[in-house]
């Protein structure tokens, strides 16, 4: 057995058999800062919203994680969070013992915290499709939600150069999402179409939001699957320095030094939005996949939590009267 580092969680060696070769990565690096007066409200201080218990018992991401978990296996999942977590994180993930837990040094950008597992299981499954999922996200209909992450992942197995983005449709003109304008269909997964990518609406100004909802555009999950190798791929090609700097972690991978090797990566890494600085840039090889007809929420604003616990009909023991918005 190896302890993955930083944090007590084990993790069985030899996880991956030929015949499968799909990883889940769980982002749960970020501050959700915006939603830090909830967080104090329920929890009693100002911890990051994917370790609060806001729509029930259990926390953000302890939700994302069964949810992953009805389509793939703890020992193919990697929780990615950062140092000033620990002690959020470790109790959630030491329950789950074939789970993997990466921890950045720093916070240095949804681009270190989805190339940097990235290159993970490459190192440790070079034929990998990877699928990654944010830890502040709210699915009601988690099994279809699952089984079209399957589908999409057994679209990937016969495209293996594009990433796939996956798209909700949208209830409203929400401004506070981002929004993905079609193009050219190119072929089907989970019975929806897969199509290119003309063009990212980041937050919309809200003339620009219904302009997106008219013109059939979905709203961008960032939820995405690929192979590990076209994630490493579009990183090299659109962030040079960071994709270097985490490669030089590679002949330290599996050893006792790999702790040591992931704090010089990322010394004097850049912070870099991936959605910025690779998504916008719309590369040949993204395209987006839409959901079925499924609940759907990303939990950033105290807004858009009142909005689903009432389109849920979710009370939380924390949810009193005075609290919903007027």
């Amino acid at each position: 057995m190896k302890r993955d580092h930083l944090l007590n969680v084990e993790a069985p060696t030899g996880l991956v058999s030929p015949a499968d070769h799909m990883w889940a990565v769980v982002l749960a690096g970020g501050q959700g800062v915006r939603l830090r007066p909830l967080a104090c409200r329920v929890c009693g201080d100002d911890r990051p919203k994917q370790y609060i218990p806001l729509l029930g018992a259990r926390t953000l991401l302890e939700q994302t994680l069964d949810r992953v978990a009805l389509g793939v296996p703890a020992a193919r999942t990697a929780v990615v969070t950062v140092r000033s977590h620990a002690r959020y994180v470790a109790p959630e993930c030491s329950r789950r013992r074939a789970l993997h837990v990466l921890v950045q040094p720093d916070d240095r950008g949804t681009a270190a915290g989805i190339l940097f597992p990235a290159h993970w299981i490459f190192w440790r499954d070079p034929e990998a499709t990877v699928a990654v999922f944010p830890s502040d996200h709210f699915v009601l209909e988690e099994a279809a939600f699952m089984a079209h992450v399957a589908s999409v992942a057994t679209w990937v197995d016969e495209h293996p150069d594009q990433i796939v983005l996956l798209g909700a449709e949208p209830t409203g003109p929400e401004v506070e999402y981002g929004w993905i304008e079609r193009g050219e269909v190119l072929g089907r997964a989970g019975g929806g179409t897969i199509c290119t990518i003309k063009r990212f609406w980041e937050k919309p100004s809200p003339d620009a939001a219904r302009a997106c909802l008219a013109a059939g555009c979905l709203w961008n999950t960032f939820v995405m699957v690929a192979k590990a190798r076209a994630l490493l791929r579009a990183g090299q090609e659109q962030l040079p320095e960071v994709s270097e700097r985490l490669a030089r972690i590679a002949p330290f991978a599996g050893t006792e030094d790999e702790a040591w090797a992931v704090h010089q990566a990322y010394t004097v890494m850049p912070c870099v939005n991936f959605s910025r600085a690779v998504l916008e840039s719309c590369p040949a090889a993204l395209v987006v996949s839409e959901l079925p007809p499924l609940t759907w929420s990303d939990l950033g604003t105290p807004r858009l939590v009142f909005e689903i616990l009432s389109r849920a009909r979710i009370e939380p023991p924390w949810l009193q009267a005075s609290d919903r918005p007027a």
